[in-house]
């Protein structure tokens, strides 16, 4: 998955101030937990992101 631009502030009635979403794009297609999709471009909310494990040293 690749981030796209800087994230966006969200403009919902039911989002808290300062809340951000980014648009992404994936590697391969995804479907939501409804089976919805593939999805190729998403906009995500920040707090469903986390970044990747570190790859190990050795």
């Amino acid at each position: 998955m690749s981030l796209g631009r800087a994230p966006q502030p969200i403009e919902h009635r039911r989002a808290s101030p300062g809340d951000l979403a980014y648009r992404v794009a994936f590697d391969e297609p995804e479907y939501d937990v409804d089976g919805d999709g593939p999805y190729r471009k998403a906009l995500i909310r920040e707090q469903h992101l986390r970044p990747d494990p570190e790859p190990a040293e050795g």
